[in-house]
């Protein structure tokens, strides 16, 4: 085989591996059991993963891990040893300590924040109507409106939990880590189609992007998509994704009705400003844009 078609094997392998972690995060995800799946001599395949996606199996499994809990604290009434332990921590406190160090606060704090800042559709009718108000003097978003030129991507489709898109963008940083396309300056770009608030979860349709040279290769399921091309209105929102819940309901439901604009006939997407795998999710950036006419 060339140097280029190694490289591509590699990918696909290890893009096997990673989807598969993301789809069983509740088992123990042995490396024997993984270099199987990748189809790598145990003795090589985790110099190799590591090679391909910048982490050890271990950090990619925690990250993802940690990822789950946090919205499992947003989103469920599940006790914190219940979630500690799908997160591979044999305490509470244990997974208190790891899960400060990553998101900037303690589970409990975190799930308070949340409870207090949760989307207007789990709400009761006063508390909605007070929702912006709420808003405003608790988040301290600056919306900007930009013209975004217009950005080619390829992407990889997800249907359901737009908190489970990982899996997607794991694939596709296999895919282009194997092509040589993570380089600087390469762009992360979620596209999202729907209102999570309007349809049933396993319904939810987004893609996973990255800008690349426009003559790569597109692997199975990948796509072109362009985003941009026009006017957005635009907020950096700076912690984990699992609250992005709350920059979104800012910017429709205080932003939006007092701003003298109208959405445009596109969807929102999410810019990722900075390497999930490299800062802790407390420092996490990501821009979200809404287009406009």
């Amino acid at each position: 085989m060339t140097r280029h078609e190694t490289s591509l094997a590699y990918a696909a392998r290890i893009e096997r591996v990673m989807s598969h972690i993301a789809d069983h995060l509740d088992d123990r995800l042995e490396l024997d059991d993984l270099s199987d799946i990748a189809c790598f001599s145990p003795y090589h395949f985790h110099r190799v993963f590591v090679a391909v996606t910048g982490e050890t199996v271990a950090e990619a499994v925690r990250r993802l891990r940690l990822h789950r809990a946090a919205v499992e604290l947003n989103r469920s009434q599940h006790t914190l040893a219940r979630i500690a332990s799908r997160a591979g921590y044999g305490s509470v406190a244990a997974f208190t300590r790891a899960f400060a160090a990553s998101h900037g606060l303690p589970p409990a704090a975190y799930r308070r924040a949340g409870r207090d800042l949760r989307p207007v559709s789990q709400q009761s009718g006063s508390q909605a109507m007070t929702r912006a108000t709420a808003l405003r003097s608790a988040l301290h978003y600056d919306v900007t409106i930009e013209t975004v030129p217009r950005l080619r991507l390829v992407t990889l489709p997800h249907r359901g939990d737009y908190q489970k898109i990982g899996a997607s963008f794991e694939r596709l940083f296999a895919w282009a880590g194997g092509h040589g396309l993570l380089r600087p300056g390469v762009r992360l770009i979620g596209i999202y189609y729907d209102d999570p608030d309007s349809k049933p979860v396993a319904d939810l349709r987004s893609e996973a992007g990255l800008s690349v040279p426009e003559d790569s290769p597109l692997g199975p399921d990948m796509v072109w998509r362009e985003v941009g091309g026009g006017s957005v209105a635009r907020l950096v929102h700076k912690g984990p994704y699992a609250d992005l819940d709350v920059a979104y309901a800012f910017l429709y439901h205080s932003w939006l009705p007092h701003s003298g604009r109208q959405p445009g006939d596109a969807p929102c997407f999410e810019e990722y400003l900075n390497d999930p795998r490299s800062a802790p999710p407390s420092e996490w950036l990501t821009a979200v844009n809404l287009p406009l006419k």
